[in-house]
């Protein structure tokens, strides 16, 4: 098993300001305002799977088509403005109804830090994201496969890493994370958990469930806490980093 020495080591060399060039934290990190921070990061996070190379040049389609104002486009969206503009599972109808939801959500409900203020307050069976996946739900007739694929469904038990890694972003603060958002303590962060930082946990020794599902999350993350009980997710960029230096 990787030592907290060694684990600690890769955070200090990879969460800096290099690191943004090359996550999609770096569309949020363009703006100042907070709404267009989290608007932004909440976009970015719809597509941020897959090839990185092919959905940053999808994001940059998308905030050229916003023209680079996020909350000026979510408050006025009608769906018109997206032309034909789709990615891989994501047809234009879905970012529609996502964005449709959104223009509710600020213009009514108070905005995303509102909505998952609410989850965190009156989780689902210990879940914060079933709130917030509900509140889409609810709004919305007719959803198709993508719609599900970029809010889906956390009842159905999946590692929600799009959700936890937007929520790092919010709710943390340093070189690469805005902490924008003060309703809840770093502590109760969740590890963004994909494919690759599976594969690197396990090989650390510090993930032994072999599914990669939510359960593995909360495994990954108590586990990292004994490491760093007050910031477990901080060992995000130690697996990024890991990898790297694996290549």
């Amino acid at each position: 098993m990787i030592t907290k020495t060694e684990i600690d080591k890769l955070v200090s060399e990879y969460e800096n300001e290099d690191f943004i060039k090359d996550d999609p934290i770096r569309f949020p990190n363009r703006f100042k305002k907070k709404e267009d921070i989290e608007i932004a990061g909440f976009m970015a996070s719809l597509v941020a799977y897959g090839r990185r190379d092919v959905f940053v040049k999808k994001l940059d389609n998308l905030f050229e088509l916003a023209e680079n104002e996020p909350y000026n486009f979510i408050t006025n969206f009608e769906p018109e403005i997206l032309g034909d503009f789709n990615y891989r599972f994501g047809k234009t109808k879905d970012f529609a109804q996502i964005f449709t939801v959104m223009k509710e959500l600020y213009q009514k409900d108070g905005g995303l830090e509102e909505l998952f203020k609410y989850g965190y307050e009156n989780p689902f069976e210990g879940n914060m994201f079933v709130p917030v996946t509900d509140y889409f739900y609810s709004r919305v007739e007719n959803a198709d496969q993508g719609f599900y694929f970029m809010i889906p469904n956390p009842r159905n038990g999946g590692a929600m890493k799009r959700m936890c890694m937007f929520l790092r972003w919010m709710v943390r603060k340093g070189p690469v994370d805005f902490g924008i958002w003060d309703f809840m303590p770093i502590s109760d962060l969740l590890i963004p958990l994909d494919v690759h930082v599976a594969r690197i946990s396990r090989e650390m020794g510090l993930l032994n469930r072999s599914s990669n599902d939510f359960k593995a999350v909360l495994e990954l993350t108590e586990n990292l806490k004994k490491l760093d009980p007050n910031d477990p997710v901080k060992y995000d960029f130690a697996m990024f980093g890991y990898g790297v230096n694996k290549k």
